[in-house]
């Protein structure tokens, strides 16, 4: 019996990459996966992926930036299983890479959208059901952009940093129940999410890594999971760093 036997799991942004990299090891363990992807044609190959798991899993399709979409998938997960236990706040984008007075307020309001709009409203949507049964597990998947801050990446650094915020303040407020609410501030990790960034930023951003490479999608992952436990008992509020040692703070 895996550690996530019996339990719901709710995973933004898992139809590839970190997302599905994190709900294919919840799955191996035991979760029910709730699968949230804004594009139904991965989504659907991600769910034929965790078949071959033998792992039940949904899909919801949209935007998560969609308030009600948020109310969707809380619904479709107590509707479908009765109970959410774990939610991966994973979905994110990288944005233009610009210098701040070349980036447009729209561009702003487009990272800042998915990136901390997204985590607030589902958050919001599936606190009230952890509540009920005193217990819960939310993991936040923020980046060390938002500790340190990458040059021309502003709404990415500055949102994913919102992120850091929100999962502190959240976990304070949470903090006598029994939900833990921490986040992962990953390096670069070698996703389709670079393909949104310059090659020459890349570069930069891998050169910051003492390890000189990117991670790995099982290494976050294994973070990720670890967190979302029951062996997470004593940790919440907090930030922990994934990065090849570019942040040891």
């Amino acid at each position: 019996m895996g550690r996530f036997q019996g339990k719901v799991a709710v995973v933004t942004g898992a139809a590839t990459g970190i997302g599905l990299g994190i709900a294919l090891r919840l799955g191996k363990e035991g979760a029910r996966i709730l699968v949230v992807d804004i594009d139904r044609t991965i989504g659907e190959q991600a769910i034929d992926e965790l078949a071959k798991w033998e792992v039940d899993a949904r899909l919801e399709v949209g935007d998560v930036g969609d308030e009600n979409l948020a109310h969707s998938v809380a619904e479709q997960a107590i509707t479908t299983w009765g109970q959410i236990d774990i939610l991966i706040n994973n979905a994110g984008i990288a944005g233009e890479t610009a210098d701040i007075w070349a980036t447009s307020p729209n561009e702003m309001e487009r990272v800042y959208r998915c990136n901390l709009r997204g985590p607030f409203l589902l958050c919001r949507s599936i606190i009230p059901h952890m509540l009920k049964r005193n217990f819960g597990r939310i993991v936040n998947i923020a980046s060390i952009a938002g500790k340190e801050g990458n040059p021309r990446m502003v709404p990415y650094s500055a949102t994913k940093a919102a992120v850091i915020g929100l999962t502190k303040s959240v976990g304070k407020e949470l903090a006598t129940t029994g939900i833990r609410v921490n986040c992962v501030t990953p390096a670069v990790v070698r996703t389709r999410i670079l393909d949104q960034i310059a090659p020459k930023q890349v570069d930069y951003m891998i050169e910051r890594i003492p390890m000189k490479r990117t991670g790995f999608i099982e290494e976050i992952a294994a973070l990720a999971t670890w967190l979302a436990s029951e062996e997470c008992s004593f940790s919440t509020g907090g930030v922990f760093d994934i990065s090849g040692g570019r942040a040891t703070y």
